[in-house]
């Protein structure tokens, strides 16, 4: 990751552009373009976000984001490969643990219309509603035939 910053850095610095003129085109954080330059992207939360400002910033130096984001995701597949298996399972492990510590079952149950229950009253209802209305269609086709006979 320092090469990638380092080659957007040198690009910058090639064009004469100060890392506040960047920052005001690129609407990314002077900061945020201080710690890409400096390959320091443990600062960042979000992975994507990174990989967006990475786009824009190559984009606004001149450079192949395409060739940015295929080093980037090199790096990252080579750092991420090398976290030992034992290490990953542990810290799922602990991340399941801490949810289920934290889980409130009915606030991650997912309840959908369809196939949530219906009341009896509900259910009850529409039945009653349907016998008057065909019983009030009765009458009034026995009434309708009685007039017309």
């Amino acid at each position: 990751m320092n090469e990638i910053g380092s080659d957007l850095k040198s690009a910058r610095s090639s064009s004469s552009i100060s890392l506040e003129e960047a920052s005001s085109d690129t609407n990314i954080s002077v900061e945020a373009l201080e710690q890409i330059e400096s390959g320091a992207i443990g600062s960042f939360k979000d992975i994507f976000k990174l990989k967006e400002y990475l786009t824009t910033y190559s984009k606004y130096l001149g450079l192949d984001p395409v060739k940015i984001i295929d080093d980037f995701n090199e790096y990252m597949f080579e750092y991420t490969s090398k976290i030992p298996l034992d290490d990953l399972e542990k810290a799922m492990s602990e991340k399941e643990k801490e949810l289920e510590a934290t889980r409130d079952i009915d606030s991650i149950r997912v309840i959908s219309p369809y196939l949530k229950p219906r009341e009896k009253s509900d259910a009850m209802k529409y039945v009653v509603i349907t016998i008057i209305i065909i019983i009030l269609v009765a009458v009034t086709m026995i009434w309708a035939i009685k007039q017309v006979m």
